[in-house]
């Protein structure tokens, strides 16, 4: 039973990695650059660090135990500060020089796409961590269920920007996505430590 859990969760993984992979070129070498989208960078950004993520699980899942279970939480954790910060500077950036990013139809569909294929995984990532009482699984499928709220936050401030030229809403989703990183960054290392 342990070992067919295990590789439901590596499974899972692996989709999540593949998913972000082709996530990571759709955003960051093709719809971000093309319209100037602080949100829709960070976006690809926070996708890149969901590469990691999966790997840093599937690392652990091949060998669980406490000290893999807490390197892994550590190892995230510090990935969302990098990331917070980042966006943090871009956001600030774009705010004091007004940066306006336009609209990308290929970015608004890869979001609505990102957000039901991450509902779906985080679901089955929460009922095979609970089944195998494995926190690092357990923090991931929470980091997919927010990268689902993050992929619909984007695409509602890409819209706002596109329907009622709010410049701004743009930005504030890169804030958005900011406290994201940093609240997940404190979750992570607090788990590391139990």
């Amino acid at each position: 039973m342990a070992s067919s859990l295990l590789r439901q969760g590596k499974i899972l993984e692996y989709i999540t990695l593949t998913w972000n992979i082709i996530g990571v070129i759709v955003l960051l070498l093709v719809a971000a650059p093309a319209v100037h989208s602080v949100a829709l960078i960070g976006f690809g950004f926070d996708t890149l660090l969901e590469i990691g993520a999966s790997t840093i699980v599937i690392w652990e899942l091949n060998g669980t135990g406490g000290n893999r279970q807490r390197k892994g939480l550590r190892l995230l954790s510090i990935a969302f500060f990098i990331l917070g910060i980042y966006i943090l500077v871009q956001s600030l950036w774009n705010l004091i020089n007004h940066t306006h990013s336009g609209p990308s139809s290929l970015g608004m569909i890869w979001l609505t796409l990102t957000f039901i294929v991450m509902v779906i995984l985080a679901l089955k990532k929460k009922q095979v961590g609970n089944l195998l009482s494995n926190p690092v699984l357990l923090t991931e499928g929470r980091v997919t269920l927010v990268d689902a709220a993050l992929a619909g936050i984007v695409l509602i401030s890409m819209l706002l920007n596109l329907w009622l030229n709010w410049w701004w809403a743009d930005i504030a989703g890169g804030f958005l996505l900011m406290g994201y990183c940093f609240w997940e960054a404190i979750h992570a290392w607090k788990e590391s430590r139990i």
